[in-house]
C-alpha cells in the first residue's frame, strides 16, 4: 500500500480514536522532569507519572505521534533504516485493556489499515527466565490472529523485555513486530534478533505487568499498562515498498534539495551516505532548535549533541560540495515539510536559519585553528608517525575526524597511530558513559519526596524570576531534577546580579514560609491561559491539562510530581547562576 507520512499519522490517530483513545499532543523534545535522558527518546517518557498511577486528564486510553531523538546509533546513520530524529506513533492503556485487546488490534492495523501481507510478518515474544514466565499467552494470541507458528520467535530479556529504566520500577515483557524484506536467511538460526537485514522492526507492544523491587524480585503491578511504539519512518519504508527510509516522502524533499545544492552523484556509495547523513542531521537539528523548549549549540548537554550533529553534517556535506548557507537552506525545506503538523517549526524559522548559519561560521574558525595546530604538530614530530593521543586531540578539540587527519598526514609523508587513537577514543567513550550513568543515577520516574519538593520549588522560582527580572520573556527552557538538586534553564540575555539572585531566593522562601496548599485542577488549554497559568501551550485545542496552583505564588501547567504544601520544602538556596547557551541562563539550587 502506497501511503504518505501525513496519511499514516492520520490513520493511526483515527484507528485508536475509534477504539476509545484520546489523541494527545506531542510533548517537547526536551524532557521537563526526567533526569535520565537529554531528549525525549520514546512516546512513554512524558507519560511516566501516569504509567505509575497518576490519573491522566485525558483518561485511561491515549494515542499520539511523539517527536523523538536518539543518538546512540549515530555512526549507523546513512544506512537504510537509522535516523537520529523520528516520529513515534504510540497508544497507551493506563490500567485499562491488556494483551487480549492489544495483540488483535496490532494485527488488524498492520494487515487491514496498512495492507501488509500477513505472510511477511514475523513477531517475537518473551521466552521466559527464572524471574518471569514464558509469554505463551501473547504467542497464542498472535497465532489465533493468523501469524504462522514458524514466524513466532521466542527471545530473551535482551530483545523482548522493557525496563525498569532505573534499578527499580515498572517493567514487563514486550512483543515486537517485524516485516520480512525478502532477503535470504543468513543461516539456520536467522531470526528478528539478527542484524542481517532480513527483518525490519515496525512496532513494539510493551506489557508493563511487573514491578522490580530493590531486592531484585519481580512483583505483579497493581496497575497493568500497555505502551506501544511504531516508528513512522520505518513503517513508511515497508508500506511504500522502498529499500531505505531516505526514499520515503518525509525525506525525499530534503534529499532532493541536498542533491540540487551539492550536485552529488548518489550512485556513488560514499556520496549517497553523505547525502543521507546531512538529511538526517539537519532534520534533527531543525527540530531541536525549533522545539517549544528549543536549545542552541553549546558545549554542554542538549546543546553539545546539537553541535555534534551540525558539525557532523557540515563535515559530510563538505565532502559532496555543500557550502556555508546551504545547510540552513536544507533546514528551510524541513520546516516546509513539517510546519502543518508541528507549527512551532514555522514560528522558529528565522531562529533555526540563524543558529545553523552561526554554527557553520564557528566551525569554520575551529577548523582553521585546527589546521594551524596540525601544521605545528607535523613540524615538531620526532618520527614519521603522528601519535594516537595527538590525533585524538585534533578530533576532540578541533573536530577533525580521524580520516581527515590520516589524509592530511599522508600528503605530508606521515602515518597515524590509529590503534592509539582508537584506544583514546574508547577511553573517552567509557568515561563519558560512566559520567552519564552517575549524572543520571536518579533514574526515570524518580518521583520520591525529595524530587517532588525540588520540582515544586522550580515553579516558585520560575515565577520569582519573572517578577525580579521584570521580563515577560523569561521562560523555562529546560529542567533537570535529581533528589540532590534542581537545575533550571531560562531565557534571559545576561548574568543575574548578586542582588537579583538574593531577591529570587527571598521570594521563594517567602512562598515556602506561607505554607500554602499545592492544588491541582484539570482544564482545557484555553481555560488555563485565561486563568493566567504559565506553561507551554502547544497542546491541541480542547485538550485537557493539569494546572498546579500555589496560592498567589505560582500557577503553572505541569504533569510532574509535587509536594502537598509549600511549607514542606524547607529552605531554598541558589548554588550557581551561569550561562547555558546563547540567550539562556542556568540556575542550580538546593533545598536545605
Amino acid at each position: 500500500m502506497k501511503i504518505t507520512g501525513d496519511e499514516l499519522r492520520k490513520k493511526w490517530i483515527e484507528f485508536f480514536k475509534k477504539r476509545g483513545h484520546t489523541p494527545i499532543s506531542s510533548a517537547s523534545l526536551i524532557p521537563e522532569n526526567d533526569p535520565t535522558v537529554l531528549f525525549t527518546t520514546a512516546g512513554m517518557h512524558p507519560l511516566v507519572p501516569y504509567l505509575l498511577g497518576q490519573p491522566h486528564p485525558a483518561g485511561k486510553r491515549l494515542c499520539d505521534a511523539q517527536k523523538c531523538v536518539r543518538t546512540g546509533d549515530i555512526d549507523e546513520v546513512g544506512d537504510a533504516t537509522h535516523c537520529t530524529f523520528f516520529e513515534m506513533l504510540g497508544n497507551w492503556s493506563l490500567g485499562d485493556y491488556f494483551k487480549t485487546e492489544m495483540v488483535p488490534w496490532s494485527y488488524e492495523f498492520l494487515t487491514q489499515e496498512l495492507g501488509l501481507d500477513p505472510d511477511r510478518l514475523a513477531v517475537t515474544v518473551f521466552e521466559g527466565d527464572s524471574d518471569c514466565p514464558r509469554d505463551e499467552e501473547t504467542a497464542a494470541l498472535w497465532e489465533k490472529c493468523g501469524i504462522k507458528k514458524e514466524n513466532i520467535f521466542y527471545l530473551g530479556k535482551k530483545h523482548n523485555w522493557w525496563g525498569p529504566a532505573g534499578q527499580t520500577g515498572p517493567c514487563g515483557p514486550d512483543t515486537e513486530m517485524f516485516f520480512d524484506t525478502g532477503k535470504p536467511k543468513c543461516g539456520k538460526d536467522c531470526s528478528p534478533a539478527c542484524d542481517c537485514g532480513k527483518y525490519v522492526e515496525v512496532w513494539n507492544d510493551v506489557f508493563m505487568q511487573f514491578n522490580k523491587t530493590a531486592s531484585g524480585t519481580f512483583e505483579p503491578l497493581k496497575q497493568k499498562n500497555v505502551d506501544t511504539g511504531m516508528g513512522l519512518e520505518r513503517a513508511l519504508m515497508n508500506m511504500q515498498g522502498l529499500k531505505s527510509v531516505y526514499d520515503t516522502d518525509v525525506f525525499m524533499p530534503i534529499v532532493e534539495k541536498i542533491k540540487e545544492l551539492s550536485g552529488a552523484d548518489t550512485s556513488d556509495a560514499e556520496a549517497l551516505r553523505a547525502v543521507r547523513v546531512v538529511a538526517d542531521h539537519i532534520r534533527t537539528a531543525t527540530f531541536i532548535i525549533g522545539d517549544e523548549r528549543g536549545v542552541t549549540p553549546s558545549n554542554v548537554d542538549q546543546g553539545y549533541i546539537l553541535r555534534r550533529l551540525l558539525r557532523r553534517a557540515i563535515r559530510f556535506g563538505g565532502a559532496i560540495g555543500l557550502k556555508s548557507r546551504d545547510y540552513s537552506a536544507v533546514a528551510a525545506v524541513v520546516v516546509d515539510k513539517y510546519k502543518d503538523v508541528y507549527p512551532e517549526l514555522d514560528a522558529a524559522r528565522a531562529k533555526i536559519v540563524a543558529e545553523i548559519d552561526e554554527e557553520y561560521d564557528r566551525f569554520s574558525r575551529t577548523l582553521e585553528n585546527g589546521m594551524k595546530e596540525f601544521e605545528k604538530l607535523c613540524k615538531f614530530l620526532q618520527s614519521d608517525i603522528i601519535p594516537g593521543k595527538s590525533a585524538f586531540r585534533l578530533y576532540d578539540t578541533y573536530g577533525f575526524p580521524l580520516e581527515m587527519t590520516v589524509e592530511l598526514a599522508k600528503e605530508r609523508g606521515f602515518k597515524v597511530d590509529i590503534d592509539g587513537f582508537n584506544a583514546r577514543f574508547e577511553e573517552h567513550k567509557n568515561l563519558s558513559h560512566a559520567g552519564a550513568e552517575q549524572r543520571f543515577k536518579g533514574g526515570l520516574a524518580d518521583t520520591g519526596e525529595l524530587t517532588a519538593r525540588l520540582h515544586t520549588a522550580t515553579h516558585l522560582m520560575h515565577r520569582a524570576l519573572k517578577q525580579v527580572l521584570n521580563d515577560d520573556s523569561v521562560n523555562q527552557r529546560g529542567s533537570n531534577i535529581t533528589p540532590e538538586r534542581l537545575r533550571f534553564d531560562f531565557s534571559f540575555g545576561r548574568a543575574m546580579t548578586p542582588e537579583e539572585i538574593k531577591a529570587v531566593e527571598d521570594k521563594v522562601n517567602a512562598a515556602i514560609a506561607a505554607d500554602v496548599p499545592v492544588t491541582c485542577e484539570e482544564m482545557t488549554v484555553d481555560e488555563a491561559k485565561a486563568a493566567g497559568a504559565v506553561g507551554l501551550f502547544a497542546s491541541k485545542y480542547g485538550e485537557k491539562v493539569k494546572v498546579y496552583t500555589m496560592g498567589e505564588y505560582s500557577k503553572e501547567i505541569c504533569g510532574g510530581p509535587h509536594a502537598a504544601r509549600t511549607g514542606e520544602l524547607g529552605h531554598f538556596r541558589i548554588v550557581k547562576e551561569q550561562s547555558s547557551s546563547a540567550g539562556v541562563r542556568r540556575i542550580k539550587a538546593v533545598l536545605e
